[in-house]
């Protein structure tokens, strides 16, 4: 059974109340006195009930706000993360490209120049050791990586870290233990 009432606080806004069916034999039985079981009580508890809807009401939409707000924070996320994959995909396509007369070995650096008519090319002479007799524009130093990956001689460092903490975690299998439950461990400590 639907009631509309009309919030004291909100003479403009309505709000419906569902109240439950009412039965004069309840699961077969008869009531002494059904009217004193089906009667519609004091109006202030249903404006109050009322209330209590609308503010039930409020809470669920702020809570889906909020988690539609934490889902759009993470979709933006994400498409930087699909950004930056697909930047690193053309520039290690690019550099796999480059001229080389030499088999390029994964863990070796190699410094990629330019020539004057525009063909990038790689070598293993760094700039340092061309000294200033250097035959051609300087263009990045790279690692070539184990999964065939370039790494720029600036992250190089970094991405070497990286690679050392994940290599520790296969060959210890025990560093992760199995875990059914959330784990704050470090985070209380």
């Amino acid at each position: 059974m639907d009631r509309t009432v009309c919030l004291p606080s909100q003479p403009d806004k309505t709000t419906t109340v569902t109240l439950v069916e009412s039965s004069s034999a309840p699961s077969g039985l008869e009531l002494v006195s059904p009217y004193q079981t089906n009667r519609i009580g004091d109006p202030m508890d249903l404006v109050s009930l009322a209330a209590h809807v609308q503010k039930g009401d409020e809470f669920v939409k702020a809570n889906a706000c909020s988690k539609l707000t934490v889902i759009a924070d993470q979709i933006r996320y994400l498409q930087e993360q699909a950004r930056k994959v697909l930047e690193d995909a053309k520039r290690d396509a690019d550099l796999h490209h480059a001229a080389c007369n030499m088999v390029k070995k994964p863990g070796n650096m190699y410094y990629l120049y330019q020539r004057a008519s525009g063909q990038k090319y790689f070598s293993i002479i760094s700039p340092k050791e061309w000294g200033p007799s250097c035959p051609h524009q300087f263009v990045g130093a790279f690692k070539l990586q184990h999964d065939m990956s370039w790494t720029p001689v600036d992250e190089v460092q970094k991405r070497d870290a990286e690679i050392a903490i994940m290599d520790k975690l296969l060959s210890q299998q025990t560093a992760l233990p199995p875990c059914t439950e959330p784990n704050f461990e470090g985070l209380i400590k």
